[in-house]
């Protein structure tokens, strides 16, 4: 397998010996990349999935809630609540699509 990818020009990172959780995050942050990215778009070239990718990455960290960070995104702190019961009803939620509408981000109006 070595080979093949070395072929393919990616270098292939072995795990440390004492850090055994190293594998399940990258598990599963490739598995939460090929459910909500891969599965759902058609990659043309190379190019085309590298820029898939990298739109990806900078969702995953910037705007998607994760639940082991209270729903936090690992790169952006949580908002303070909004106890402020006319706040609430005048609240304004904007959605932005990302790559052609396969991924979205949700955030507060101004």
């Amino acid at each position: 397998m070595d080979e093949i990818l070395a072929e393919a020009g990616i270098r292939t990172v072995l795990t440390g010996i004492r850090i055994a959780r190293m594998n399940a995050v990258m598990e599963r942050w490739v598995q939460s990349c090929r459910r909500e990215l891969l599965d759902r778009c058609l990659v043309w070239d190379e190019r085309h999935l590298r820029h898939a990718l990298y739109e990806y990455e900078h969702f995953y960290n910037r705007h998607c809630a994760h639940q082991a960070l209270d729903q936090a995104a690992p790169l952006c702190a949580v908002p303070g609540p909004i106890a402020d019961p006319t706040r609430i009803a005048e609240l304004n939620i904007c959605r932005r699509g990302r790559l052609g509408g396969v991924l979205h981000e949700y955030s507060y109006a101004a």
